[in-house]
């Protein structure tokens, strides 16, 4: 497979068959992930990857946490402008009407909100997260990795979710993994085979035109 279509074919899946991911082929494409540029060669990610057996004992472990949590930070800007706020706002409306989900079905919304902390049903996911220690360059270098890794899955076969959401659920997930007290969650990603007959899987985000974020000088 070409870097380019991989490039394309990689998406968001949103909906997961239960076909099981080998750790061996996730410790392969992590390996190779490592190669993804850092500022200093510093390689600030650490990753904990849960599959399997820990899968299931991780969302036990989630069902039972009741401890209110506090988000490891704003996803969000909170007066996002636009043309951001645009874009975020299409992307919605374009999955819940894909499903059939009104504007005024609330419960609906947040139930499908919520598959965000069961990884959509992926058998396999990790989590990565960085040393409080680092800055904005530190954590473009995260988003480098993760795309380098993704890409590397797609040519594997496999499919992915990169979630931010998980940023809400620090607290619990640093608890499971036994993050250090200097480390933040920066996202959790779900892993694994999509379900091809799931329609949420047709969902193609758009992409603005050149013109609109790219000048030649």
């Amino acid at each position: 497979m070409l870097v380019s279509e991989a490039v394309l074919q990689r998406q968001s899946i949103r909906s997961f068959s239960n076909q099981a991911v080998s750790n061996k082929l996730i410790r392969e494409l992590l390996e190779l992930a490592s190669r993804s540029p850092s500022g200093g060669n510093l390689q600030p990610w650490k990753i904990f990857v849960i599959n399997g057996p820990s899968m299931k004992e991780f969302l036990s472990f989630q069902e039972q946490w009741n401890k209110p949590e506090k988000p490891a930070y704003d996803i969000y800007p909170p007066k996002l402008k636009e043309p951001y706020r645009t874009s975020r706002f299409e992307l919605g409306e374009q999955m819940y009407q894909l499903l059939g989900i009104p504007r005024d079905d609330k419960n609906a919304r947040i139930e499908q909100v919520m598959k965000n902390f069961q990884f959509f049903g992926a058998p396999c996911a990790l989590f990565c997260f960085v040393d409080k220690q680092m800055g904005a360059p530190q954590w473009s270098d995260l988003g480098m990795f993760l795309q380098t890794f993704m890409l590397l899955a797609k040519e594997a076969g496999l499919d992915t979710c990169a979630q931010e959401a998980w940023s809400m659920k620090q607290d619990s997930v640093s608890k499971y993994v036994k993050a250090e007290d200097s480390d933040t969650l920066f996202c959790g990603m779900a892993i694994g085979y999509r379900d091809e007959t799931a329609i949420i899987n047709s969902l193609k985000s758009e992409r603005r035109p050149l013109n609109e974020w790219a000048k030649f000088l």
